[in-house]
């Protein structure tokens, strides 16, 4: 821990104003600030975490809802569905796309319902040619929920960055265990590869020219289109069926 004292100069009869000045900057200068970070102790340790209470304790369902509020906002297109029926609402974002690139790794089922040209990216494609293809479809790693934005990691199944940015459709599949709620959760699960590429995605691609006017698709895919799976619903109860009762005969 620093050792900063508050103890100025007094003022001694005989000094002038200009001295007593001049010997409070010496003193000011003499010592580490107040805010000086000299040991690992004085780093400040008040903000959130990835184990905070709003992170820990929030339910799953709800923190999927905020994400989806947030991915909306930004004028993405949400389906949420099920592992079940998740090709076939992969193959509904992708049904006016005549072709599509993929990273290598994604699962098969995500590609069974596609009646698009699939092109498997090999990471040979130039910008041209990835201009050419008219979505791509990528996993996710991890999607935070109060940001709204997702990360990709470039790997076999985020893909490298260029088919991401490239062509002007972008359809995410997100696995519900990949939502977090808050940037802190998001840097931890990030932080299992730290040399890895990272590509974060906040809606699709949008500016605005000097008189506000909204332009989308300028610095990637003009249209984002999120698959988001989530568990199976739990099955309802069945109705209790009321006793069966027997009426009694009186003689």
């Amino acid at each position: 821990m620093n050792d900063w004292t508050d103890s100025r100069p007094t003022r001694t009869p005989g000094m002038s104003a200009k001295d007593e000045i001049l010997a409070r900057v010496r003193a000011a200068l003499s010592v580490p600030r107040r805010d000086a970070v000299t040991d690992a102790a004085d780093v400040p340790r008040d903000y959130q975490r990835a184990d905070a209470k709003q992170e820990v304790r929030t339910a799953p369902e709800k923190v999927r809802d905020v994400l989806v509020q947030r991915l909306e906002d930004y004028t993405a297109t949400v389906h949420r569905t099920t592992a079940a029926a998740a090709p076939e609402a992969i193959a509904s974002a992708l049904a006016r796309a005549r072709s599509v690139v993929v990273p290598s790794g994604l699962p098969a089922p995500w590609l069974e319902g596609i009646d698009s040209t699939v092109v498997v990216d090999d990471g040979s494609a130039s910008p041209h040619e990835l201009d050419e293809i008219d979505a791509v479809l990528t996993g996710c790693h991890t999607a935070i929920a109060l940001t709204g934005t997702l990360v990709l990691r470039g790997d076999d199944r985020g893909g490298r960055r260029a088919i991401s940015l490239v062509p002007d459709h972008h359809v995410v599949v997100v696995d519900s265990e990949e939502v977090v709620l808050g940037v802190p959760k998001a840097i931890e699960r990030m932080a299992s590869d730290p040399r890895a590429a990272w590509t974060m995605i906040s809606g699709p691609s949008a500016t605005s020219d000097i008189e506000l006017s909204r332009v989308e698709g300028v610095h990637g895919p003009r249209r984002l289109e999120v698959v988001l799976i989530e568990p199976e619903p739990a099955p309802e109860p069945e109705p209790e069926q009321a006793p069966a009762t027997t009426e009694e005969k009186t003689p």
